[in-house]
């Protein structure tokens, strides 16, 4: 909870035309200050107040103040820049149940509250140096939890967040559990003392059952020999026990080639996998039969390394937990292939890049595109160069593995996965822009589509993909915060 007198001043992107803020003056680059003279730490916040019906917002303006900053190495630049002044007069306006029509540069006014625990598995842990910081920062806020379905451990909050938390209803939750056994949990997640506000929170059983209106998706993260087997059904029983927990996402831990000074952990086999696989079966044919849900969910991955077909698209039960992994395949072909053409009015050939954990699925459900007349198209599975071979996946590629794997002029057009571009941009992991790579490449670069019509749409016609980027939700807020 804020302390007395203490702001979070909101600065604020747009301003609605005729709303109240208009007409009370409010402009785009003004900050909020305080609504009913309290201090707001984020938009839920917000929300909440305004919900009251009655509310007074306190507007400041910031003042532009000169600034040195080095845009050249020795070379001093003038810069200005806006800051907030605790000095500076600010005015008010009122509204009655209305919107006040603004819109904020950031969703967290306070920042983004930070890990408490540093896991054996943890991806932050395994990054190479020299991305942009905002990769770095160990990121675990139930306020991103409820806006965009990232996933928390809960062992940071304190008495005040789990109050509020129950008091605004921020449901659902999306809760990393890894395993309903607590010994074993703080083995494989080690959390701080330091960082832990308060014991009860590393409690999972206890925090799930404290949390019971609140609706908890959770997912459990398996590390071969340590969480898995009969751990594995523990915490499947006890998770399906908790009526407010709605499902669980089962997803094998993911190792980079950057694990220095860090456990010894190895990656799941074909047979550990098609052992879990089995494991879940077993509870998934029992869940549907006794509640009419499978309650728990492999991800897809799990089913490429046993080498076990893919569920159908009624067996994910809408898709819960797609960017978590869980049935991005099967949502990838459910879209089949448009119309197509017997042939092109000119040749092509294509080169669609890929991780290699997809490049087999992918290989299988472009083969129809292969009886198109002068349409010549590889599926080229991409050696992650960055993280390490032991990173398969398609949506952690960067700039320099498709340098590696791509050779200027080879293709016509180069199509890449859209999970490997920063959110609303067209930018890699590594800060690689499709631009950059058509001018070294000498092709069209692209990324692909969400869905099998959507990537045979971008090949066939050059039409722009509107699939899934990373960067969306959580990493989002950490990337705005990151640039300074």
């Amino acid at each position: 909870m804020p302390q007395l007198n203490e702001v979070f001043p909101a600065p604020i992107k747009t301003v609605e035309p005729g709303s109240p803020a208009e007409r009370a003056g409010v402009r785009p680059g003004d900050l909020l200050i305080r609504v009913n003279r309290q201090s707001v730490t984020d938009v839920l916040a917000y929300r909440h107040l305004l919900a009251q019906g009655r509310a007074t917002l306190e507007i400041s303006r910031p003042v532009e103040r000169p600034s040195v900053l080095s845009g050249v190495l020795g070379v001093a630049q003038d810069h200005h820049r806006l800051e907030y002044d605790p000095a500076a007069p600010t005015f008010t306006f009122d509204v009655e149940w209305e919107d006040p029509g603004l819109d904020f540069e950031e969703v967290l006014f306070d920042g983004i509250k930070k890990c408490a625990n540093k896991c054996d598995f943890c991806y932050v842990h395994q990054m190479p140096r020299g991305f942009r910081k905002s990769l770095y920062i160990m990121d675990d806020d139930y306020r991103l939890s409820f806006l965009y379905g990232s996933f928390v451990t809960l062992t940071n909050l304190t008495e005040g967040d789990i109050n509020r938390i129950l008091i605004e209803n921020l449901s659902p939750l999306y809760v990393s559990v890894h395993t309903a056994n607590q010994d074993l949990r703080q083995d494989l997640m080690k959390w701080w003392k330091l960082k832990v506000k308060d014991p009860q929170a590393v409690q999972i059983r206890g925090m799930i059952e404290r949390l019971e209106s609140i609706d908890l998706y959770t997912q459990i993260v398996l590390v071969p020999g340590r969480n898995d087997g009969e751990h594995l059904d523990d915490t499947v029983e006890y998770l399906s026990s908790r009526p407010n927990v709605i499902s669980a996402a089962v997803v094998p831990i993911g190792l980079t080639g950057h694990r220095k000074n860090l456990p010894d952990v190895r990656t799941f086999t074909r047979e550990d996998a098609q052992d879990t696989l089995a494991r879940l079966n077993r509870w998934r044919r029992q869940f549907l039969a006794e509640r009419g849900t499978r309650f728990v969910f492999p991800s897809d991955e799990l089913y490429l390394l046993a080498g076990e077909p893919l569920p159908t698209e009624e067996e994910y039960e809408g898709f819960p937990m797609l960017e978590n992994g869980v049935g991005m395949i099967r949502d990838f072909l459910t879209e089949g292939l448009p119309e197509l053409p017997a042939a092109l009015p000119a040749p092509r050939k294509v080169i669609l890049g890929t991780g290699l954990l997809f490049a087999g699925s992918l290989d299988r459900a472009v083969e129809p595109l292969r009886q198109i007349g002068g349409l010549e198209i590889e599926v080229r599975p991409v050696e992650n160069k960055t993280f390490g071979r032991v990173t398969t996946v398609a949506g952690l590629l960067t700039g320099r593995c498709f340098r590696h794997a791509v050779k200027p002029g080879e293709a016509d057009l180069l199509i890449v996965p859209p999970t490997t571009l920063r959110y609303g941009t067209e930018l890699m992991l590594d800060d690689t822009s499709l631009t950059e790579l058509r001018t070294e490449f000498r092709m069209d670069v692209r990324p692909g589509g969400a869905t099998l019509g959507e990537l045979a749409r971008v090949i066939l016609d050059g039409v722009q993909s509107s699939g899934h980027q990373w960067g969306m939700s959580a990493h989002a807020v950490k990337e705005s915060r990151g640039q300074a």
